[in-house]
């Protein structure tokens, strides 16, 4: 991350058109050749989640990272993250990452 330069922050960012509360969304970028490298970092309550990244001129991550509970990072998996909602009613309370291992893993709203 420290070849990349901060290039913009959303806080309560959405999810598939949903806002969700306490998600901060760290954009950050660097030039590669001709091209544009992209990082972003997901976290709530202060806690990272989630890195995806790849090149601004693509559709879809090329790669993701998911934060393990212990602290650490599962292996970077191809392609963009499974994420999902968490719901009660119509009010958003979470948001859950599918890591590589097959479980999800839960970061609450707050």
């Amino acid at each position: 991350m420290s070849e990349f330069e901060p290039h913009r922050t959303e806080m309560d960012a959405a999810f598939e058109g949903t806002r969700v509360p306490g998600l901060r969304a760290e954009f950050f970028r660097r030039p590669e050749g001709d091209r544009i490298a992209s990082v972003g970092r997901y976290s709530i309550g202060g806690a990272e989640l989630l890195l995806a990244w790849g090149y601004v001129d693509e559709e879809h991550c090329r790669h993701n990272a998911v934060r393990n509970q212990s602290g650490g990072w599962f292996p970077a998996q191809a392609g963009c993250p499974q994420v999902r909602l968490e719901k009660n009613g119509q009010a958003v309370i979470g948001l859950a990452v599918r890591a590589p291992t097959g479980e999800w893993v839960r970061a609450e709203c707050g």
